[in-house]
């Protein structure tokens, strides 16, 4: 009765909060309002945080885990250690040597899989509910029992290493324009790759390995979460398994904020690989916490994302780009807005950049009227509330839950897109989407330049042709 009268009481002033009153009520955030009821969140004696939602109508179930470490805590030296340390903690551990914790969850069924980022390292494992104690089991085991001999690193240094061939060294920008954005950040924990350095990875052995997971895997710097169908046991399980790891004595070291003077950056980069040109736009925003947060992700929305955005308007008919592309790339606490654009032949990256900067002009000289901006609001809650049916998204982002949302992981956010105004996003648009932005051409070998040149100048009709049967 009284989770149900809170839940009451936060869902009406989230409707007739004075601070909301001007805007418009979008009403379908109530699902989150009754799923976030349902959420028991407790803490174990070694500092873990657990999170249990508890969903009676699923045959599965996900376990979920976020360590707060990632690329930002390798010293010079370790580059790429948090993500070759994710790799090794699928090969073995005291209790399930080698491959059975990935025989033992395939015979189930399971699916499993874990990233590493900048700022954190996660692992999920969503099998059927009736194998919840051998999941706890096997995930507790790992987490701070790993093994770690010298050739399984050694063939993790290799599963590496041809991992960066194939999403880096052998595609065409990719490499040069990663150490380009990175040495934008030189001197900052954010100054290397998330995967490393081939000499640092070749060079890390078990000791080095070990020492780093007894800096970072401990239980007061994880989030767990479980989500699904969850027998009665569950906490008494969870204790069982996790409960016996030691807190360390010493603190978690402290991380030393991102600070960066936005300067204006233009860099021609070029790979003889480049089938085409293209061109990488990004400003320098904020941290995921921020105050701005919310009101950079809406006007990123606004201006480069989904079919309803700025550019896909402008680009409905006789477009200037072949392909757009944004990925919002929020850090702790820093973020970077982007949008790569593939002009159309008879379009010169310069007028890109143009259509880009006058899209931002328009919105930094004239605020959104409230339509647009309920639209946005509308967009962005829609898809929060498509990912609400599945377990391993839904664990996932308990895993990942910030402090200053810790009592409401998943409202939290959306009140704080839905307290943001028209005069918000104008202003971060004036803030933060200024002329000290980063702007890299991506080039081709010398006659594919040259070639686009000439289609530059000739009769759009003429050119649309040539582009037809050259692409």
């Amino acid at each position: 009765m009284k989770t149900q009268v809170s839940f009451y009481i936060a869902f009406m002033a989230s409707i007739f909060s004075p601070a909301l009153k001007a805007q418009c009520h979008i009403l379908g955030a109530q699902p989150l309002y009754q799923l976030e009821s349902r959420i028991e969140t407790y803490t174990l004696a070694n500092g873990l945080r657990v999170r249990l939602l508890p969903l009676e109508d699923k045959q599965t179930l996900t376990i979920a885990s976020q360590f707060n470490v990632g690329a930002r805590n390798e010293a010079k030296g370790q580059s790429g250690y948090a993500h070759l340390f994710e790799h090794m903690l699928f090969k073995g551990s005291e209790n399930a040597p080698g491959d059975t914790y990935a025989q033992q969850f395939s015979a189930l069924g399971a699916r499993f899989n874990a990233s590493t980022h900048f700022d954190y390292t996660n692992y999920f494992v969503t099998l059927p509910s009736q194998a919840l104690e051998l999941g706890l089991y096997l995930e507790a085991d790992r987490f701070f029992r790993p093994s770690l001999n010298a050739t399984t690193v050694q063939n993790q240094q290799e599963t590496v290493l041809q991992e960066m061939a194939q999403t880096i060294d052998n595609q065409p920008y990719v490499r040069s324009a990663m150490e380009f954005l990175l040495a934008q950040v030189e001197g900052t924990a954010y100054g290397h790759g998330v995967i490393g350095s081939r000499e640092d990875i070749t060079q890390s052995t078990p000791e080095s390995l070990t020492a780093f997971h007894r800096d970072y895997y401990r239980p007061d710097a994880m989030q767990l979460s479980l989500v699904g169908k969850l027998n009665p046991e569950v906490k008494a399980l969870i204790a069982q398994n996790f409960g016996a790891w030691s807190q360390p004595i010493e603190p978690i070291k402290a991380f030393s904020e991102l600070k960066v003077d936005p300067q204006p950056v233009h860099a021609e980069l070029v790979d003889e690989r480049g089938p085409w040109p293209g061109l990488l736009l990004a400003w320098h925003t904020v941290g995921k916490d921020h105050p701005d947060a919310a009101a950079i992700r809406l006007l990123e929305t606004h201006l480069f994302q989904n079919t309803a955005s700025a550019i896909a308007k402008i680009s409905q008919h006789n477009p200037a780009q072949m392909l757009s592309y944004s990925l919002p790339f929020e850090l702790e606490n820093h973020g970077i807005a982007n949008i790569v654009l593939v002009p159309r032949a008879r379009t010169s990256l310069d007028t890109l950049v143009e259509k880009v900067l006058g899209l931002i002009a328009q919105t930094q000289q004239q605020a959104l009227d409230e339509t647009r901006l309920c639209t946005l609001k509308q967009v962005w809650l829609n898809n929060r509330l498509q990912q609400l049916s599945d377990t391993q998204t839904l664990a996932t982002q308990l895993s990942a839950t910030s402090g200053q949302d810790k009592d409401h992981p998943f409202t939290a956010q959306w009140q704080r897109i839905n307290a943001v105004t028209a005069d918000d996003i104008q202003r971060v648009a004036k803030q933060y989407f200024n002329q000290d932005y980063v702007r890299v051409d991506l080039l081709p070998p010398w006659y594919i330049r040259w070639g686009k040149t000439l289609l530059e100048w000739l009769p759009s009709d003429m050119s649309d042709s040539l582009e037809d049967a050259v692409l």
